[in-house]
């Protein structure tokens, strides 16, 4: 374990104000979660555990409490500031993909860079780099509606991993997809995490979190339980998909 951890939240708090109402999303969560590590987050709705994203991955601020990102201080930075540590750190995927339908896979890769200001060939270099890791480096031409919805998955993680991030967060990532495809994705996110990148990954679904090393269970705004496991091997649940077997 480091010294230091890469995400260090510290007694959360996230109230919202609806008309003469409070409603208080999160209600003192601390997690210290280490690098390379991943994690899965889990709660029913209404639990917090979008909340508790969304303040992880820089898209809104906590009310109380205090959040370091990478060691850095980041509670109460502004939007600006927030949006550049976004671009410096984190990649994201979410459950609905977010692809541009009318452009290519590798121009969707592209995105990230191009609000960077990096120059057309480097962009191009760095995309292609990213599909071909996720095995769709001869998709590269192809736009999302020639694609299933397993590849467009792929696309998306390729566009997370475009910026070279310390972490990546994703957001129901099998939510959309069938029992294969979503093991293929968990095998994605298994690999990546052994290459030294940190995975958070949000899910209602105890089968995807059991793919994670670490289970966090959020309910009704508070940290419930937190524990280790050993993750089950995404290869081995092909295997079991495929055959109807035992693992």
């Amino acid at each position: 374990m480091s010294a230091t951890p890469l995400l260090h939240l510290e007694d959360i708090t996230k109230v919202y104000t609806m008309g003469d109402m409070e409603v208080h999303a999160l209600r003192g969560v601390s997690l210290a979660i280490e690098e390379g590590e991943f994690v899965a987050i889990m709660g029913a709705s209404g639990s917090g555990k979008s909340t508790f994203m969304n303040i992880i991955g820089c898209l809104d601020r906590p009310t109380t409490g205090r959040y370091r990102l990478a060691g850095e201080e980041v509670s109460q930075l502004d939007r600006n500031a927030l949006a550049e540590r976004r671009n410096q750190v984190l990649g994201f995927v979410f459950q609905n993909f977010n692809l541009l339908s009318r452009t290519s896979a590798l121009e969707n890769v592209e995105l990230p860079l191009i609000y960077a200001g990096m120059s057309t060939r480097e962009r191009h270099e760095r995309a292609l780099a990213a599909l071909t890791r996720v095995g769709l480096g001869e998709r590269s031409q192809h736009h999302p509606n020639q694609m299933s919805g397993g590849q467009q998955q792929r696309v998306a993680i390729a566009r997370a991993l475009v910026s070279n991030p310390k972490v990546i967060l994703a957001d129901e990532p099998t939510g959309n997809l069938d029992s294969v495809t979503s093991n293929e994705v968990m095998a994605i996110f298994q690999q990546l995490r052994s290459t030294g990148i940190t995975i958070v990954l949000v899910t209602h679904e105890p089968d995807i979190a059991s793919f994670a090393a670490r289970v966090v269970v959020l309910k009704d705004g508070h940290l419930l339980s937190d524990h280790r496991q050993t993750p089950r091997s995404a290869e081995a649940q092909t295997v079991q998909l495929a055959t109807g077997g035992a693992v």
